[in-house]
């Protein structure tokens, strides 16, 4: 019966479930009091069970704070192990907490599982907001909440765009072209950290290139700059027209636009792109030598 469980825990969760949830619970229990922590194991037996979640729900910041968690050394590494691309380093205790608690409703039945989030997702605030899209990655039947995400990214609330959009794998894994682009597209206009964004590489497509060039073009032709990370975004696809603000960018006065420039020139299969990084061997020693990469860049903006 044991096995059968942990076959269906699988096919609901698509990872090794109860080894992540006992991790997340050992990771909340030194960021909490021993009280709050009695506290929060009642409530999880609680929900496990069917009942009082809404309370419970909503009473954890005023039980747990909102102070940035702790981690040890090794707890990151086994995160990923566990779930690829799961990041809670930044996460808040009372964040962390929420979304533990939504682990504990039991996803057997499909049906009022996925009713019983949708209810939630309509009723929440903005900080439960926040822990609902951070649980994503973690909730059963991952590709049901597909039309849920696209939601949320409509949204005009920073803090729960941020939790969608960075350092959340779900997006990556389970949008569409169009809905990806959509999101990409808006962390630009918002101002959001884009190299967050999980996937950012490997998703890189040709409509959005074209679409970030419109959008480079329209902030050059109104006198603004860009984020440097959009031309990451549109590296791979470079041609004559994108070409033009490569150039333009490279021999900026800007040492940062120079930088990404260059990047994306070395990433770049156009043949005029990696003359022109030919002719500034200091800037193709750089990255090279991995001392230039776009996590660099992010680092200085």
């Amino acid at each position: 019966m044991v096995d059968k469980i942990a076959d269906q825990e699988e096919d609901w969760y698509h990872y090794d479930f109860k080894s992540l949830k006992l991790l997340l619970a050992e990771i909340i229990r030194p960021n909490v009091s021993g009280e709050t922590w009695k506290w929060l194991e009642a409530q999880s037996s609680a929900v496990s069970n069917g009942i009082q979640f809404n309370t419970a729900f909503a009473s954890v910041p005023r039980k747990t704070g909102r102070s940035v968690i702790s981690l040890s050394k090794d707890q990151p590494v086994q995160l990923h192990s566990l779930r690829p691309n799961l990041f809670v380093k930044h996460w808040t205790v009372d964040r962390l907490c929420r979304v533990w608690l939504l682990l504990c409703i039991h996803a057997s039945g499909e049906k009022k599982y996925l009713q019983t989030f949708e209810n939630f997702f309509l009723a929440a605030e903005m900080t439960e907001l926040v822990a609902l899209y951070s649980s994503l990655p973690l909730l059963a039947y991952p590709q049901h909440w597909r039309t849920r995400c696209i939601d949320g990214i409509r949204s005009n609330i920073g803090d729960v765009l941020q939790a969608i959009m960075c350092l959340n794998p779900y997006p990556s894994e389970q949008l569409n072209e169009q809905a990806w682009n959509q999101m990409v597209l808006k962390a630009f206009f918002t101002e959001k950290p884009v190299h967050q964004i999980i996937g950012l590489d490997e998703r890189a497509n040709p409509q959005l290139a074209n679409t970030l060039a419109d959008y480079a073009d329209e902030r050059f032709a109104a006198g603004r700059s860009v984020n440097p990370q959009l031309w990451r975004c549109v590296a791979k696809f470079i041609d004559e027209r994108i070409f033009r603000n490569i150039k333009r960018i490279f021999n900026s006065e800007n040492a940062v636009e120079r930088e990404a420039a260059a990047l994306a020139c070395y990433d770049s299969h156009y043949p005029p792109a990696l003359e022109l990084l030919n002719s500034d061997n200091e800037l193709k020693n750089l990255i090279e030598t991995g001392r230039l990469t776009w996590e660099t860049i992010a680092a200085k903006q």
